[in-house]
């Protein structure tokens, strides 16, 4: 019997791998979309001047932003596991 000799590449370290997938760029652009959304709608329901806007409420409404766009990246429904 002969086998063809196996050709395993070197995957690199795991860190390098998730940092370069595919689904690690999508799930950062929809959470930075999430936090630009997030402003959005703080900054023109709140009707007032950004001087006068506190930055920890930015912050907080860029965070529900960034979560939401997390969620719906990394849900299971989204992966097609519903």
């Amino acid at each position: 019997m002969q086998f063809k000799p196996l050709k395993i590449k070197p995957e690199g370290s795991r860190l390098k791998r998730t940092l370069t997938s595919a689904h690690f760029k999508r799930t950062l652009l929809a959470m930075g979309v999430g936090c630009v959304l997030g402003f959005a709608f703080y900054y023109f329901t709140e009707g007032r001047a950004m001087e006068s806007i506190p930055g920890t409420e930015i912050l907080k409404s860029m965070a529900v932003g960034a979560f939401f766009g997390l969620f719906l990246t990394n849900s299971p429904c989204a992966r097609g596991r519903c």
